[in-house]
């Protein structure tokens, strides 16, 4: 039993059911144990598309608490426009703790001090980086950042090298909460006969279509090899028009690459990271990833573009790549060894039973306990950023020289 029953807010996320990316796989994990426990979890989702059964959204789902509110249907607008809203509900009404995801998201922190709730910042990595912002957008967030550090009552990183970050940038203690992986070590395999696939038959891409997510990268390097087994691509961007053109356009010519789009059955994906060959992880400037999670927690070899965040996780057993021609030599490798990647597979299976949800969970539930006894670190008001000559500030192009060093330098193998 806990300690004492809390109300607690995640604020900050598209919200769950989890369908698009980390922050959302968190609060469903995290938020779900936590309500389990007995705690009052109230979740924030963001209104999408209506549905087409015309259902209305849910208001409960694994014992959460869901509030919907829409947001501004703009790229620079849609998670700030929705966070508002968020706050503005979540002040009136009694909370002992906020959880924040999202620092992008901190100029709305003022509003919770306001109301005296104590919060925790969810840090995400290097976001100023990413390559779909503009001059503006990367001057905000790395403004952004800032407040964060100084408004907020403790910050977490799901990475060391986000810790490492904050510690190095603003000289500011994280709590390191890293994300689970899943056991998917014994979902069957029968399903990919309704994509004409079979076990250990293909490669696979599960990626939000951005350019720091190097998908292009991946599919221009599989089309230049010799790779018989096709290459399975499930992802896509509601802004990301352009990239998603180019990918298609690298793909047209070639019937061996399968772009599925977005794929919502999350059985059938599971089925697809637990069945694929390799898995191929093309994010460089995230913390711990759920995606790579869930392919080693299906013990799927792994090829991991080249930078500490992904290192963390898979160490010397996986394999990595910083350019299309290494992509090409990595396929080769596997198609040339399935036996010896599948034994990577397993090993990897191994790394990930050290990622566990219920341990997360843990850690979530002690910094709630921690922020209502006020005995986190508290606001760091004058904290400013000290450019650490390790954490380049210059914004390249993705695939360039300085978008291998996102994060932290890593080392080549």
């Amino acid at each position: 039993m806990p300690q004492r029953i809390l109300q607690i807010a995640m604020v900050g996320t598209r919200g769950v059911p989890a369908h698009y990316g980390g922050f959302e796989t968190a609060v469903e994990e995290i938020g779900s144990r936590l309500a389990a426990r007995g705690h009052r979890v109230r979740v924030y989702c963001r209104r999408g598309p209506v549905a087409r059964d015309g259902a209305p959204p849910l208001t409960h789902h694994l014992g959460m608490e869901l509030v919907t509110l829409p947001a501004l249907r703009r790229r620079s607008l849609e998670t700030l426009s929705h966070t508002a809203l968020s706050v503005g509900h979540l002040a009136a009404r009694r909370t002992d703790v906020a959880f924040m995801f999202n620092a992008a998201n901190a100029p709305l922190l003022p509003a919770l001090r306001a109301v005296r709730i104590p919060v925790a910042t969810h840090v995400d990595g290097l976001e100023w980086r990413r390559a779909k912002w503009g001059p503006t957008g990367r001057k905000y967030y790395r403004a952004a950042e800032t407040v964060a550090v100084g408004l907020s009552d403790a910050l977490i990183a799901d990475a060391p090298g986000i810790a490492d970050y904050y510690r190095d940038e603003y000289d500011v203690d994280t709590r390191l909460l890293k994300y689970g992986a899943p056991d998917l070590t014994g979902v069957g395999s029968e399903r990919l006969a309704e994509l004409h696939l079979s076990p250990g038959g293909y490669h696979l891409v599960v990626a939000r279509f951005e350019p720091e997510n190097h998908v292009d990268m991946i599919v221009e390097g599989y089309v230049a090899s010799g790779a018989v087994r096709p290459l399975v691509v499930v992802g896509s961007a509601p802004y990301a028009h352009e990239y998603t053109e180019r990918i298609a356009a690298l793909a047209a010519d070639d019937p061996r690459v399968r772009l599925l789009g977005g794929v919502w059955d999350q059985g059938l994906l599971d089925q697809l990271y637990v069945g694929a060959l390799t898995y191929v992880h093309g994010h460089s400037v995230g913390g711990t990833n759920p995606s790579l999670l869930r392919a080693i927690g299906g013990g799927t070899a792994t090829i991991a573009y080249d930078v500490t965040f992904n290192r963390e996780v898979i160490g010397s057993v996986g394999r990595y790549f910083r350019t299309a021609d290494d992509v090409g030599l990595r396929f080769a490798e596997a198609e040339s060894d399935p036996a010896g990647f599948a034994d990577l597979g397993q090993a990897l299976a191994e790394r990930a039973a050290t990622y566990d949800w219920d341990d997360v969970a843990d850690g979530y539930e002690q910094l709630a306990f921690d922020l209502v006894a006020r005995s986190t670190p508290g606001p760091k008001p004058f904290a400013r950023r000290k450019h650490a000559p390790q954490w380049a500030t210059d914004v390249d192009q993705p695939g360039g020289p300085a978008s291998a060093r996102a994060g932290v330098p890593a080392e080549r193998s």
